[in-house]
């Protein structure tokens, strides 16, 4: 079983990826939706509300652990793999290769929450593997709020992201990574503020293809146990449950989702 945390339902974007992509395997998915956003917390709570969601999704049965917070995963993901002893896996590194791997001119922009900017982690893992490429960072501290309120078509958010979004454009960029999970729900208002042009990192996408490679290429990860939990149900826990978060991850999903709150 996949185990998948993040701050709320932004998370959801990558469980639904991973569904889509390794659809054989159940997740189980916890959206810590009563401590969110995680993004303006410190690293040291982060890290232990990161600690409390890793231990619950191993009591459910987790074999691996996916990180589904840029948050999260800039801070607590050494943390966790020095304390579980399963494979986990965060949603930077596959999105920082897809940005590396689209990128035409080496002006990549990020967006993220102030923790993950903060943190410098996508500017760092950049430039360790192209020194000579340019990095530009914003914080966009609303926009996870306004995700796990559901609006992803409001006017109000529409000016938000034109003014995020402003001075990144006047970077050249030619790439732009959607730094949290939450982010790719406002794909199609992004796009258009930050121009046609600009190729759009998805961690979502490129964290699920990270994962089926990951299982690909690591056979022996394919174990009895794994295969004994194929015949599983996916669950969805989350730590509040409010009507515009049941609508969001119905919206994510694309059908009728039972969520759990624990």
């Amino acid at each position: 079983m996949i185990g998948i945390f993040d701050s709320g339902v932004g998370g959801m974007t990558v469980a639904r990826a991973i569904e889509q992509f390794l659809p054989d395997h159940p997740i189980c998915y916890l959206g810590d939706i009563a401590r969110s956003p995680y993004g303006t917390k410190s690293s040291r709570t982060i890290s232990a509300y990161s600690i409390e969601n890793t231990q619950f999704l191993i009591n459910q049965g987790a074999e691996i652990v996916v990180i589904a917070c840029n948050s999260a995963s800039s801070v607590a993901t050494d943390q966790l793999r020095q304390k579980f002893n399963i494979p986990i896996i965060e949603v930077i590194s596959p999105a920082v290769q897809q940005a590396l791997k689209e990128t035409r001119s080496g002006r990549i922009g990020v967006i993220g929450t102030r923790a993950t900017i903060r943190s410098n982690v996508y500017e760092r893992q950049i430039l360790s593997k192209e020194p000579e490429f340019k990095v530009f960072s914003k914080t966009c501290p609303l926009l996870v709020p306004l995700v796990e309120e559901g609006w992803l078509n409001k006017r109000e958010t529409k000016m938000i992201l034109r003014r995020y979004l402003h001075g990144l454009k006047n970077k050249q960029i030619d790439t732009l990574v959607l730094g949290c999970t939450h982010y790719p729900l406002l794909k199609h208002l992004i796009q258009p503020r930050i121009g046609k042009k600009i190729k759009l990192i998805d961690s979502s996408i490129a964290t699920a293809q990270y994962l089926k490679r990951y299982f690909e290429k690591g056979k022996q990860l394919q174990t009895e146990k794994i295969s004994a939990t194929k015949k599983k149900e996916s669950t969805f826990f989350v730590t509040d449950l409010t009507q515009s978060v049941q609508q969001v991850a119905e919206k994510i999903f694309q059908r009728p989702l039972k969520l759990e709150r624990i």
